[in-house]
């Protein structure tokens, strides 16, 4: 007689399905500085793109690939969302939370609503159940954060998607919602 998966060990890895049309960057090899430049190139290529807007893009992906590096971010995915001439693109961002014995999704959430409150944001926090466990979730016009406890309560991975241009909603929401949803954990 077989059992099912040990939902209290820690995971070794994960699986997320991603639509192919999203760019995969891998943030724990070096060579991702490299990886946003071929992306900023490829988006402006053949579109009259003004070289200040390609350098200010550059700028803001990787500024933002730095600073979730130090965070502990293991992957970025970028969508391009070319509106109005712009090479912005949608993206996710993949970081693990490590945090043995941290806070259970409930307190995660209260934690994050009282910090909306205390700004003053218009910002949903809410909990649901995707099929790779109890998430928290921040929802706010233009970005949605996901927070998945991981198998043996070791800490959470985060989603971070992020959508400049038409924001979270509609079938840009439907399809950050549907990758969420997708997440496996391996055991």
């Amino acid at each position: 007689m077989s059992t099912g998966p040990d939902v209290t060990a820690p995971p070794k890895d994960y699986r997320l399905l991603v639509p192919r049309d999203w760019f995969r960057i891998d943030l724990t090899r070096e060579r991702w500085r490299a990886q946003l430049k071929t992306f900023v190139d490829h988006q402006a290529e053949g579109k009259n793109v003004p070289a200040e807007l390609k350098q200010e893009t550059w700028a803001t992906l990787r500024n933002t690939a730095e600073a979730a590096v130090r965070t502990g971010a293991l992957e970025f995915f970028l969508r391009p969302e070319l509106e109005g001439g712009g090479i912005l693109p949608a993206s996710l961002l993949v970081s693990l939370i490590p945090g043995p014995g941290g806070p259970t999704p409930g307190q995660l959430q209260e934690s994050l609503a009282a910090e909306q409150r205390q700004a003053a944001s218009d910002v949903e926090v809410s909990t649901l159940l995707l099929p790779a466990g109890e998430t928290v979730r921040v929802l706010a016009p233009t970005t949605m954060d996901l927070y998945v406890q991981m198998p043996g309560a070791v800490g959470y991975l985060a989603l971070a998607f992020a959508v400049p241009l038409s924001g979270v909603t509609g079938p840009m929401r439907r399809l950050c919602e549907s990758i969420a949803g997708s997440l496996r954990w391996i055991v």
